[in-house]
């Protein structure tokens, strides 16, 4: 039996991606498996974040870069601005997650806008994105005119800020532990393997109905 991780992310957020990479290290010889969930940091009417603006350069600067180099991820901060919104890429999210290709969508999301300065934002350019992971592309475009899956993403967003009290991303979760922000491995690697204890521990528990029959 896997055991799971829930990473709620927005594919705007450069975090997500380093955090990924701290993911992949702390599994490594594990059965995980790996379940991403939509969290919009900026949602429609709240304006995106513009790159001419001082926040973003003075945070990846000081923060992003630094993180990126440590870890040996590639990542640029992207020309596009002002950033585009992702609800558009999380609708296809549903779709792919639907097929099995959540997470290799989210992947693909994460390393297009942040590798490749790709706008996310763009029907077309999600339609690829999503026929490199295995949609049909027509399919893609069809589902985005529609809105499909629009009000699935709606209520994962619902779930993610009333039932999980979601505030920031990645926030990543494994069995009862929380965590805001990017974790060490070491951090990670802890939390699982005291899943994996917990529920090897509940397996071996003897059937307390079953003894008490066969005592009488």
């Amino acid at each position: 039996m896997s055991t799971q991780i829930t990473i709620y992310t927005d594919y705007v957020c450069p975090y997500c991606l380093l955090a990924e990479h701290i993911v992949e290290e702390a599994t490594q010889g594990l059965d995980v498996e790996i379940k991403w969930r939509p969290f919009e940091l900026r949602p429609a009417p709240a304006p995106t974040l513009r790159v001419e603006d001082p926040y973003l350069p003075q945070v990846w600067n000081k923060s992003v870069y630094p993180m990126a180099k440590r870890l040996g991820v590639p990542i640029k901060l992207p020309a596009i601005s002002p950033q585009p919104r992702t609800d558009k890429a999380f609708e296809v999210f549903a779709m792919a997650d639907e097929q099995g290709l959540g997470h290799a969508f989210s992947m693909r999301a994460l390393k297009a806008f942040f590798q490749e300065e790709k706008d996310i934002g763009n029907s077309e350019v999600l339609a690829d994105l999503g026929a490199e992971v295995g949609l049909e592309r027509e399919s893609v475009l069809n589902v985005l005119a529609k809105g499909t899956y629009r009000e699935r993403h709606h209520e994962a967003l619902r779930h993610a800020r009333e039932d999980m009290v979601i505030t920031s991303v990645p926030t990543i979760v494994v069995g009862k532990q929380v965590f805001r922000g990017v974790p060490s491995p070491g951090e990670l690697r802890r939390a699982l393997d005291q899943v994996i204890t917990e529920t090897n521990h509940e397996q071996h528990q003897p059937d307390t109905a079953v003894s008490h029959k066969t005592a009488r």
